[in-house]
């Protein structure tokens, strides 16, 4: 729970005030049926506001495990760039020529399916084959494209320092 309600982010206030003095409004005086049920209201809207708090604390927790494997991620990609120089300069060639080999597969894929879309859709064998034709096809050139990528666009790790080191400033600012 966050120590304070001046941070700007993901925090909510809500000022209750419950009175027990009989202060006459303009139209009417506060009786003892209406004060109960507004005392009742203020505890619901406490622990709502309670609740919510946790939430955020429960968001701020999980941008923060997010974040962390993201920068692991980035960190071990740029160690393996950095280890592997010549490897990653053939990934990042052989992912731009396979990613032409997927859109010509896509293409013939949406022709299919666009010549025998009736077929498709009366026939389950012709779907079947239709999906056993191309689904594992398409999905793992998917695949390899997707590594390859990474793997060819690698962070440089110099870069990534300068990354870590702001967001440890970052963090120790918080604290």
């Amino acid at each position: 729970m966050p120590n304070s309600y001046n941070e700007p982010h993901f925090v909510s206030q809500i000022d209750i005030v419950h009175s027990s003095s009989q202060q006459e409004t303009p139209s009417y005086r506060l009786t003892g049926q209406i004060q109960e049920p507004l005392s009742e209201l203020c505890l619901l809207m406490r622990e709502l506001l309670a609740a919510q708090d946790r939430q955020n604390e429960l968001l701020e927790e999980l941008i923060t495990q997010t974040g962390q494997n993201q920068r692991r991620k980035t960190v071990e990609l740029a160690l393996w760039k950095r280890s592997n120089p010549e490897l990653s300069e053939f990934c990042r060639k052989a992912a731009i020529k396979l990613e032409r080999v997927q859109t010509d597969l896509l293409s013939t894929i949406t022709e299919e399916i666009d010549s025998n879309s009736e077929s498709l859709l009366e026939s389950e064998f012709c779907l079947n084959e239709f999906v056993d034709r191309f689904g594992m096809k398409f999905v793992q050139l998917n695949t390899l494209v997707q590594v390859l990528t990474q793997l060819g666009n690698a962070p440089d790790i110099q870069i990534h320092r300068n990354n870590v080191n702001a967001t440890k400033k970052a963090t120790v600012n918080e604290k």
